[in-house]
């Protein structure tokens, strides 16, 4: 633990931190309280809800994620950081290609602001000598976008993301500490009478300003959803295989974005491959091609999943057919399912030639 009652100038040390950041390669660094406020309450209203579906782990540690002394004792503030992480700026309209959300073309997030929250912690222990803390990147109960708003790093949009003038495409990191930092002072929330995200949302999911109803968002049918998709959403899916990016690409502040870190720019061609190519991947492959990619978590069985009920929204080809057809007999109960339902709506479309590949008994 840090002596309090020492000399350090602690509004002098949180420059020294923003700078460090800045160095590690952090686009915006900021500090709060360790007080989410009003934040839980809010939090607990959303899972009395059950607005988190079967993220069952959200309610099971709402009480951490609202009292950062509990999770880690001592802490007094919070070091909020933001990397940017626009890999392009493509875009398209062939829905014949896999649509994968921009985070996740790269490497795995977490570990790479994970790691560059080590370092600042680091250089700031080099400065005054040992102290309290525990890093966080998407990785424990901790109320990210909160205190990023509190740190004045940004505002919390409609949609609930942390938007500020550089848009939306930041990943965000906390080092919980006990070091007595002085706080960043919030800025104003700038999405005015704007509604483009509630509008754009495939699915209906931001159910009200600030209010998004996890069981309707694609992000988490295609992510957190470990069963079967519910039938009404899967035709809303299109060709989105992993997340979403439809509240954050229609955001008019992302017409400001930056392209981001390099370290998260795309591989195996996930910006560009086509459905069929990937739903041909073998689960050596799956695993082999995205080590260090955040799409492993999910693993082959939702993969297919995924990418069945997306072509089952794609045009109706022979190629489309065969692709489906070829894994009619997938031992994954989930699979099957959803290549019946894809193979019965390419059919019930009426557009596959007569020439397509007959479909076994």
């Amino acid at each position: 633990m840090q002596d309090q009652d020492s000399t350090v100038d602690y509004a002098a040390l949180k420059e020294k931190i923003r700078a460090a950041g800045t160095t590690l390669g952090f686009a915006a660094v900021g500090v709060a309280r360790a007080d989410p406020g009003i934040a839980a309450e809010r939090l607990r209203a959303w899972l009395a809800a059950g607005r988190h579906g079967s993220m069952d782990y959200m309610a099971r540690h709402a009480d951490l994620r609202a009292s950062p002394q509990t999770l880690h004792p001592g802490t007094l503030t919070v070091i909020s950081a933001a990397v940017d992480y626009l890999p392009h700026e493509k875009s398209t309209d062939d829905t014949a290609v896999a649509a994968i959300s921009r985070y996740a073309q790269g490497r795995d997030y977490h570990k790479v602001v994970r790691n560059r929250l080590q370092k600042l912690a680091e250089t700031i222990a080099a400065e005054i000598g040992p102290f309290g803390y525990r890093v966080f990147s998407d990785s424990a109960p901790v109320m990210e976008v909160e205190f990023a708003r509190q740190a004045g790093i940004g505002w919390r949009g409609k949609h609930t993301l942390l938007l500020s003038q550089h848009g939306s495409w930041r990943f965000l990191g906390d080092i919980y500490t006990d070091l007595p930092l002085p706080p960043d002072t919030p800025i104003a929330e700038h999405c005015g009478t704007c509604h483009a995200c509630l509008d754009a949302c495939p699915t209906g999911a931001i159910v009200a300003p600030y209010e998004v109803d996890a069981r309707r968002c694609i992000s988490y049918l295609t992510i957190e959803l470990d069963g079967s998709i519910p039938e009404e959403f899967r035709p809303l899916i299109g060709n989105r295989i992993y997340g979403c990016d439809d509240c954050q690409l229609c955001c008019p502040w992302n017409r400001f974005a930056r392209l981001g870190d390099p370290e998260f720019q795309p591989r195996h061609g996930l910006d560009e491959a086509t459905l069929i190519e990937l739903f041909a991947w073998s689960e050596t492959e799956f695993n082999e091609r995205l080590a260090g990619n955040p799409i492993r978590r999910i693993g082959h069985e939702r993969w297919l999943r995924n990418i069945a009920v997306a072509l089952g929204n794609a045009p109706a080809t022979q190629e489309t057919l065969a692709a489906l057809c070829a894994r009619r007999e997938h031992p994954s109960p989930l699979v099957r399912e959803h290549i019946e339902w894809a193979i019965t709506r390419l059919m019930a479309g009426g557009g596959v030639t007569s020439s397509a590949p007959a479909l076994p008994a």
